[in-house]
């Protein structure tokens, strides 16, 4: 599995890398607009699996890259199975900002603050194994 962190918190990317690290190779990112750089990179070369992406990130917001994400993936015509998992995280658990999300095609959405039980319980139910 690869995985691509975006979150402007160092602290954030560092705990999410010892996370997922078990699982495969760790990209990251501190914006939004490095996110959807990286992203584009590797969907020409090799496709990340999972993103965890963080809703409040400077230069452009988790819900923008979310929907860049969805929009160039329709564009090249992955769809469905096909599409990569995107695990918004974020501080913001209000109903807008979560039924935002999930109306832009997010995968899931997990709640700050991050624990490691709570992020390896999501993967196993998005079907990722160490």
């Amino acid at each position: 599995m690869k995985s691509l962190i975006v979150d402007d918190e160092l602290t954030s990317r560092e705990l999410l890398t010892m996370i997922l690290k078990a699982y495969g190779p760790v990209d990251t990112a501190a914006d939004g607009l490095g996110g959807l750089k990286a992203f584009n990179l590797a969907l020409d070369r090799e496709p990340f699996d999972l993103i965890m992406l963080d809703i409040m990130l400077p230069r452009m917001d988790g819900q923008q890259v979310l929907k860049a994400i969805r929009r160039i993936e329709q564009e090249r015509g992955v769809v469905g199975l096909e599409q990569v998992k995107i695990v918004m995280i974020s501080a913001l658990g209000d109903f807008s900002n979560v039924s935002q999300a999930f109306a832009s095609a997010c995968t899931s959405y997990l709640t700050k603050p991050i624990l490691a039980d709570k992020v390896q319980a999501e993967l196993a139910r998005l079907g990722f194994r160490v």
